[in-house]
Protein backbone atom coordinates (compact mmCIF):
# COMPACT_ATOMS: atom_id res chain seq x y z
CA UNK A 1 0.00 0.00 0.00
CA UNK A 2 1.34 3.47 -0.99
CA UNK A 3 0.35 6.49 0.22
CA UNK A 4 0.64 9.79 -0.97
CA UNK A 5 1.80 13.07 0.40
CA UNK A 6 -1.61 13.85 1.37
CA UNK A 7 -2.59 10.43 2.95
CA UNK A 8 0.45 10.39 4.88
CA UNK A 9 -0.01 13.68 6.78
CA UNK A 10 -3.51 12.48 7.27
CA UNK A 11 -2.19 9.64 8.77
CA UNK A 12 0.85 11.73 11.00
CA UNK A 13 -2.12 13.63 11.82
CA UNK A 14 -4.64 10.87 13.12
CA UNK A 15 -1.36 9.76 15.06
CA UNK A 16 -0.62 12.72 16.71
CA UNK A 17 -4.09 13.27 17.83
CA UNK A 18 -4.57 9.43 19.29
CA UNK A 19 -1.14 10.31 21.35
CA UNK A 20 -2.49 13.81 22.61
CA UNK A 21 -6.15 12.14 23.24
CA UNK A 22 -4.66 8.81 24.47
CA UNK A 23 -2.06 10.67 26.88
CA UNK A 24 -5.19 12.94 28.50
CA UNK A 25 -7.37 9.96 28.85
CA UNK A 26 -4.48 8.49 30.55
CA UNK A 27 -5.05 5.06 28.45
CA UNK A 28 -1.55 4.62 26.58
CA UNK A 29 -0.81 1.62 28.67
CA UNK A 30 -3.25 -0.18 27.40
CA UNK A 31 -2.31 -2.66 24.79
CA UNK A 32 -4.58 -2.39 22.21
CA UNK A 33 -4.35 1.26 22.13
CA UNK A 34 -0.37 0.82 22.34
CA UNK A 35 -0.53 -1.54 19.34
CA UNK A 36 -2.79 0.80 16.90
CA UNK A 37 -0.55 3.67 17.62
CA UNK A 38 3.04 1.66 16.72
CA UNK A 39 1.34 -0.20 13.75
CA UNK A 40 0.20 3.35 12.56
CA UNK A 41 3.42 4.76 13.38
CA UNK A 42 5.37 1.94 11.16
CA UNK A 43 2.99 2.39 8.26
CA UNK A 44 4.02 5.94 8.13
CA UNK A 45 8.08 5.37 8.09
CA UNK A 46 7.57 2.28 5.62
CA UNK A 47 5.50 4.46 3.88
CA UNK A 48 8.19 7.60 4.00
CA UNK A 49 11.72 5.39 3.00
CA UNK A 50 9.58 3.39 0.65
CA UNK A 51 8.61 6.64 -1.52
CA UNK A 52 11.75 7.96 -1.00
CA UNK A 53 13.64 5.24 -2.61
CA UNK A 54 11.06 5.02 -5.62
CA UNK A 55 11.72 8.68 -6.28
CA UNK A 56 15.75 8.02 -6.35
CA UNK A 57 14.97 5.37 -8.55
CA UNK A 58 13.16 7.41 -10.60
CA UNK A 59 15.50 10.41 -10.73
CA UNK A 60 18.75 7.44 -11.91
CA UNK A 61 16.77 6.26 -15.08
CA UNK A 62 15.83 9.70 -15.75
Amino acid sequence: MMLNNQQTLVVSGFLVGGFFACGLLDILDNFLVLTVLTLMFFAIAINVFRSGIKNQDQDLED
